[in-house]
């Protein structure tokens, strides 16, 4: 209990990670007016979660699997930077990344976590948040299931946080919101819960064109 207690304060949106800076699309696709209804905004929280699931998990997954160090570790972290395909999105991995292990760091220091960026430095390959976020909280003792429950949770919390700074949602509508949404969740896991990083899948791609876009608006987001 005490260690899901902790894991729930890594999660928390107070933590200076840099998530709460990024919409990851969803502003842009308000801007081009692709969402302009609560109806919208539903099936496009929905088909975020998908993609979160069918490409994210699975390397979460090949964390716990493969052993730190290897080629196999290598090939993994060389093909989840290869996926991220705009731009945006790629900086701001590898910056949450790095702010992440900074802070685990601080937390758990006996699992000198500075050999992981030691590590990818030597490799010439950038250590993104996914990566980061599995294998500092793999070392710090915590359990696959529980990284796979919370990084869906971080995922919707930052799109809906996203949605009320924006003036889309109210503050309760967002949080009924995200309390209808983890109805989901096991189904999106179930899916997905045991594929490595080769089964990875993207399943949105007019979300991957909106977030191309993203640079191209105004962000009221990094104004706030």
């Amino acid at each position: 209990m005490a260690q899901f207690v902790r894991l729930l304060h890594l999660v928390d949106s107070a933590l200076p990670t840099g998530s709460f800076a990024y919409s990851y699309g969803l502003e842009s696709s308000l801007t081009f007016g692709l969402i302009d209804t609560p109806f919208k905004l539903r099936n496009y929280l929905y088909a975020y979660l998908q993609q979160v699931a069918s490409l994210e998990i699975p390397f979460i997954n090949s964390c716990f699997i493969l052993p730190e160090g290897t080629a196999e570790m290598r090939e993994m972290a060389a093909d989840y930077d290869a996926l991220l395909l705009v731009p945006t999105l790629h900086r701001a991995s590898i910056v949450q990344g790095k702010n992440w292990l900074k802070l685990l760091a601080t937390f758990y220091p006996k699992a000198k976590l500075a050999e992981l960026i030691n590590w990818f430095g030597a490799q010439e390959i950038p250590l993104h948040f996914t990566l980061s976020f599995t294998l500092t909280l793999r070392r710090a003792g915590f359990a696959k299931a529980d990284l796979q429950a919370v990084f869906l949770h971080m995922a919707l919390r930052d799109q809906l946080s996203a949605a009320v700074r924006l003036g889309f949602l109210g503050p309760m509508e967002g949080h009924r919101l995200q309390h209808d949404f983890y109805a989901v969740f096991e189904h999106l896991l179930a899916a997905h819960a045991e594929h490595d990083y080769t089964q990875a899948t993207r399943s949105t791609f007019m979300l991957d064109t909106v977030q191309v876009l993203h640079e191209d608006i105004y962000s009221r987001l990094f104004q706030n």
